[in-house]
């Protein structure tokens, strides 16, 4: 009787059903919690991704069943488009486009910097991948998760967690990733390259853009409306500088809940007996390529600009083409001062950086008006 007892309260503990994949996502989400609060990788959302991944792998806990809480938030967090167009709301309050307009060439880099999301589209293809799952791996290849998520939700559902951890996870470890591709690919002297200043940008230019923009892009891609939409009016409030409240709203408070809902979102994905398949860890190992990529489209495009400008540019800028805002933008003005610590590529990389953030959510527009 009395042993009975004793195994009926071990089998409702989660020590008996701890097994070695979930220890090993432990590991993986203490890795996560190390990156932020030791690295400063992107602590906003490896924190909550590496908790939240420490958190689902704890044996039969009641958090992942139905109407229970980490799945009240997947299914909210990443099954909706509403939490990464929110997300692009908030992105937009934050983002300076000047130096854009200041450099339209800029435009051009963070275009190319989307290689890798057609690399890795035709590469899925080729193994195996029907061709919607195909275009959710691609966009990777962007480093925006928002817009990865967005994109899945529409045309693979059932990969949203895959696509959606490998998106932030390389976001996050952009410092760790592109320094060596960027080094590879240019010599010194390139990367010692000094760019004119850059001209001062009228109030009027900065409002006029998101409305022209907005117009541009939703009539020739109509499926990138919204995350284009919600991005350029948290642009317009912060250009506009008469709605301060809903600017700081947009800022803090409104993008501080959504990243914690994502952050959580994504982590919850990361069970071991889901993510520890084959399939899963392909999808990681095509994300990298289609990330690595995108970095090598950037910087080859502007060696190539530079064949034909007067005023040349630092090749080191056009690895900020990705979306990942504003850390690809440091890293291009990290590994600059490295060569010339004179010299200053912050401003300079933040016009492809920016542009890259378009130029993924029309991708993934084109996507789903090819696929949808």
């Amino acid at each position: 009787m009395g042993f009975n007892v004793f195994h009926e309260l071990l089998l409702k503990t989660g020590v008996i059903h701890l097994t070695v994949g979930h220890v090993f996502m432990w590991f993986v989400g203490f890795l996560f919690i190390f990156l932020a609060i030791k690295k400063d990788f992107e602590p906003l959302l490896l924190v909550p991704i590496g908790f939240s991944i420490f958190l689902v792998n704890m044996p039969i806990a009641p958090l992942t069943g139905p109407g229970e809480l980490i799945n009240l938030f997947f299914k909210y967090g990443l099954e909706t488009e509403i939490v990464p167009c929110l997300i692009f709301l908030g992105i937009g309050a934050l983002t300076d486009f000047g130096p854009m307009i200041a450099n339209p060439k800029t435009l051009l880099l963070g275009a190319s910097a989307q290689l890798g999301v057609y690399i890795a589209f035709f590469g899925s293809i080729l193994f195996g991948f029907t061709l919607k799952e195909a275009a959710s791996i691609g966009i990777i290849g962007g480093a925006d998760g928002p817009t990865t998520i967005y994109l899945a939700t529409a045309l693979a559902p059932h990969m949203i967690g895959m696509v959606a951890i490998a998106a932030y996870s390389y976001m996050s470890m952009v410092p760790l990733i592109q320094p060596p591709i960027m080094k590879l690919l240019t010599t010194e002297k390139e990367r010692k390259i000094r760019m004119k200043q850059l001209r001062p940008v009228t109030k009027t230019e900065k409002i006029v853009f998101p409305l022209v923009a907005t117009v541009v892009i939703c009539l020739l891609v109509p499926d990138a409306a919204p995350l284009m939409g919600l991005f350029m009016i948290g642009n317009l409030f912060k250009e506009s500088k008469v709605v301060d409240r809903l600017l700081k709203t947009s800022q803090n408070e409104l993008l501080n809940i959504v990243t914690i809902i994502l952050g959580i979102s994504v982590g919850a994905t990361m069970k071991a007996e889901i993510f520890l398949k084959p399939q899963p860890i392909f999808i990681f190992i095509l994300g990298l390529f289609a990330f690595a990529f995108s970095t090598v489209g950037g910087v080859l495009l502007a060696k190539i600009m530079n064949m034909f400008l007067k005023e040349k540019i630092n090749p080191l800028i056009g690895s900020a083409g990705v979306s990942a805002v504003p850390m690809a933008a440091r890293v291009s003005e990290r590994i600059g001062a490295e060569a010339d610590p004179k010299n200053h590529l912050l401003m300079h990389a933040m016009g492809p950086n920016v542009a890259g953030v378009i130029g993924t959510a029309v991708a993934a527009g084109m996507f789903l008006s090819l696929l949808k």
